[in-house]
């Protein structure tokens, strides 16, 4: 490959937050990086998003047990993707719950995806040796909607429709109106739209809006702490994902090959978009992705690291 991966040049430690919320609520946050949820009942503790490896986790636990000493009885998977999920067994918890989608995208390309993204993303897999061996696999799934209740507080696990998955899932704590939204929303961090529906994206996070959350944890980027915050997060993951797709119809339409549409298509996002996180790294697979459900393919190809090499070499060697 005469070009890597531009996660490949991203090797900088970033600067991790634990931002309260409320009593419950805390986001684990750390300059685009993935980020992770907590929800702290009466009794016990929920985590939204794992990390990516066990080793990484810890951070996250000991920020926990800075504010409780209550077990982590639930984790909560928002998709399927590695960085993710591969975390979870640092937790110990009694239930990982996710949605019968996820659970199936798993079983459809779990082993791909987790080659695929440990050959992407180095940094965000160190110690990855502390994987273990196989798969995270969830011990309870839900179709649609879920309620738990941590002692006197609800949270609700919703499927809002497909977006950055068809599995996507977010927790939302309708007594405080607080919404951890996986990567269906994005803060100043380029969305990876390697698996979406281009077409559904924006109506699910209508639906998101429709919540009207006073807080939002988004899947990157910094924890939105405000209703106008909230407001700027769901518009600015819209725009880019309405743009890209606007972008990639317009370039189809005009007969043009998938090299062509991801040239123009960079350079019509690159001054709006640019300055975002992880950027250079998401674009080739976003317009890739579009490219194929625009074309031939309304539902994601299963990504693997040959597939990943290829594709790269194609647009960016």
């Amino acid at each position: 490959m005469s070009k890597q991966f531009a996660s490949h040049a991203d090797l900088e430690e970033k600067r991790v937050s634990f931002v309260k919320l409320s009593d419950n609520a805390y986001a684990y946050t750390a300059e685009g990086d993935p980020n992770t949820g907590v929800i702290i009942g009466d009794e016990s503790v929920m985590v939204i998003d794992t990390q990516a490896t066990p080793a990484m986790a810890q951070d996250v636990i000991r920020r926990i047990r800075e504010v409780t000493d209550k077990p982590i009885d639930y984790v909560v998977l928002s998709h399927y993707h590695a960085v993710r999920v591969l975390g979870a067994s640092a937790y110990q918890p009694r239930h990982i719950i996710a949605s019968r989608d996820t659970y199936d995208l798993i079983v459809e390309r779990g082993e791909q995806d987790k080659a695929s993204e440990i050959g992407r993303f180095p940094r965000l897999f160190r110690n990855v040796e502390s994987v273990p061996a196989g798969l995270t696999w969830p011990t309870i799934t839900f179709q649609g909607a879920m309620s738990l209740w941590l002692g006197s507080l609800e949270v609700q696990l919703l499927q809002l429709g497909r977006g950055h998955t068809k599995g996507d899932t977010v927790a939302w704590l309708p007594q405080q109106k607080i919404l951890f939204s996986g990567d269906l929303v994005e803060f100043d961090a380029t969305p990876y739209a390697g698996d979406a529906y281009f077409a559904d994206w924006p109506q699910t996070l209508d639906r998101l809006a429709a919540l009207e959350p006073v807080a939002l944890v988004p899947g990157r980027g910094a924890a939105l702490t405000t209703p106008e915050a909230v407001a700027q997060g769901l518009a600015g993951t819209r725009a880019f994902i309405a743009d890209l797709h606007a972008a990639v119809k317009a370039g189809v339409a005009a007969g043009k090959d998938l090299t062509a549409v991801y040239r123009d298509t960079y350079a019509s996002m690159k001054a709006r978009y640019g300055h975002w996180v992880i950027f250079d790294h998401c674009m080739p697979f976003d317009v890739t992705r579009c490219y194929d459900e625009v074309t031939a393919h309304p539902h994601p190809r299963i990504w693997t690291a040959q597939r990943d090499i290829e594709m790269w070499k194609a647009l960016e060697g």
